[in-house]
């Protein structure tokens, strides 16, 4: 599990901006600290369909599953089973 969440903060990093001051803790939220919005999600989703060879539905594209690392990190759990 810790290898995902370093792979999902990592694309995090990489891809959208996040303040030098934000340590990006594993339940810090992507979406409060402005960090990803509408189209970030459908970026994110992409990367974790394509990494984590997962589908994500519609209807798990909610907070719950996409908002944190550590959200993200139970959901590929969970998805891969």
């Amino acid at each position: 599990m810790l290898e995902i969440k370093e792979q999902v903060r990592s694309f995090v990093r990489a891809n959208f901006y996040v303040p030098e001051d934000l340590k990006l803790s594993d339940d810090a939220s992507l979406l409060e600290h402005g960090i990803i919005d509408s189209t970030g999600v459908l970026e994110l989703v992409t990367f974790l369909e394509d990494r984590f060879d997962i589908t994500v539905d519609d209807a798990e594209m909610v907070p719950q599953n996409l908002d944190s690392v550590e959200s993200i990190s139970s959901f590929i759990g969970r998805k891969k089973g």
